[in-house]
């Protein structure tokens, strides 16, 4: 028997793979693309509903009746509304507000400022109030500018005590703004009493009116907003 240990036997070698490059019709292909797709739709549309606000004038502190509206009243606020209609009962910042615009009506500081509370100068049925309070009853630091509320209390001297003080309800007149407050010294002060000129809309005048008619020794009481 003889042996051949010069030669020896290899395994043949299987031929090597490359990755194949998918065609356009691999289902893995057009799967990519959708999901990249509804990515940048989503993506465009979170961003287009990021910021949906829209800049609205507010007032930047209290305003009353017959205050006119000037620039440096107004600050800008971003507000976004529910209901896109509701934005037409305001001014927004690309509004160009008219010259001669005055409130109708108090608004607080912070309050968008409404178109139904506003009108021109000349339409305004805004009235000057005069009235007397004691010194005691009107904050020193009251001027003209100033947003007041005034409020009335009836004192009534029952037969058997000491005169008592009754609340009349609520503020007579409302965030009214004071046209004109001379010092006491140009004013009553022989009495004791400071003048006060109110801008006051012509209804809430004659409520005010009817109610300090009505009131038993009436007590007038101003309280500055602000």
């Amino acid at each position: 028997m003889a042996t051949d240990l010069g030669t020896s036997t290899k395994a043949p070698t299987p031929p090597a793979t490359r990755a194949a490059t998918p065609g356009w019709r691999d289902p893995r292909l057009w799967v990519g693309v959708l999901i990249v797709a509804v990515s940048v739709v989503a993506g465009g549309r979170l961003l287009s509903t990021a910021d949906d606000t829209v800049p609205v004038w507010s007032v930047a502190t209290d305003m009353g009746a017959g205050d006119e509206v000037q620039a440096e009243d107004l600050v800008a606020t971003r507000v976004r509304f529910a209901d896109t209609g509701d934005l037409a009962g305001y001014f927004t910042a690309d509004d160009e507000l008219p010259a001669d615009l005055v409130l109708t009506r108090g608004v607080g500081a912070g309050e968008l400022l409404p178109r139904a509370a506003v009108g021109a100068a000349g339409d305004s049925d805004t009235l000057q109030v005069p009235v007397a309070v004691d010194t005691e009853q009107v904050p020193a630091s009251v001027r003209a500018g100033s947003v007041v509320d005034v409020y009335l209390v009836s004192s009534a001297a029952p037969a058997d005590g000491p005169t008592q003080p009754r609340a009349g309800g609520g503020p007579a007149l409302s965030a009214v703004t004071v046209v004109d407050a001379p010092p006491l010294e140009d004013g009553f002060g022989t009495t004791g009493k400071r003048q006060l000129v109110l801008a006051v809309d012509e209804h809430a005048a004659s409520r005010f009116f009817r109610r300090l008619g009505s009131a038993e020794s009436p007590v007038i009481t101003v309280v500055r907003r602000g």
